[in-house]
């Protein structure tokens, strides 16, 4: 089964701003380089119930997919992600105990699920007692045999850019990337 809106690799670029997380969605090549863009995001900074919307121009006339917390103030809270009607087309959930020292997300979609960790044990530990900036932020998502869903890699820039590779065609795109921004939004408090 192949998701309706499959992509195999994109990339996620931030823009910094003072009061919102702005994050731009491109469609890329193989080597990662954005070829067109697929969607706009914002994050309003200091929200208590954390809500993303992704937009379709720059002009913001059309939402067509975002996520939002299932309750305000929660550690463990997890995160619808809906299409443009609001439907719901997946789900995420950051598995706090597991994040202690690692962080840890669980994944669902139509037709598959699955738990993504940080790559690197070290850096993990690293981030959490230092504030290096650079240091790098990568994921692996796999589904319970272990086969890879989808990674997410930030790669060196100013600003926070981020590699999403998709190798399960059952994921979708908005699923992907909704988790994709999700990681930068909720690992930068």
């Amino acid at each position: 089964m192949t998701a309706d809106m499959y992509l195999p690799h994109f990339v996620v670029k931030q823009k910094l701003t003072m009061m919102i997380n702005r994050y731009e969605v491109s469609e890329s090549d193989a080597v990662g380089n954005p070829t067109r863009l697929m969607a706009l995001a914002e994050q309003k900074r200091m929200a208590f119930k954390e809500q993303v919307t992704f937009f379709s121009d720059t002009g913001k006339s059309r939402p067509v997919f975002g996520f939002k917390a299932r309750r305000k103030l929660d550690l463990n809270a997890g995160y619808d992600i809906t299409d443009e009607q609001g439907a719901q087309i997946g789900y995420f959930k950051k598995d706090f105990g597991a994040s202690l020292l690692r962080s840890t997300f669980h994944v669902e979609g139509p037709g598959f699920a699955g738990t993504g960790q940080e790559r690197n044990q070290l850096v993990a530990i690293l981030r959490r007692f230092t504030d290096l900036p650079f240091l790098p932020v990568h994921f692996d998502f796999l589904d319970p045999e272990g086969k890879p869903l989808f990674s997410v890699e930030r790669k060196m820039s100013i600003g926070d850019r981020y590699r999403v590779t998709v190798p399960d065609q059952r994921v979708d795109f908005r699923v992907a990337a909704a988790i994709a921004v999700g990681l930068d939004a909720l690992m930068s408090r």
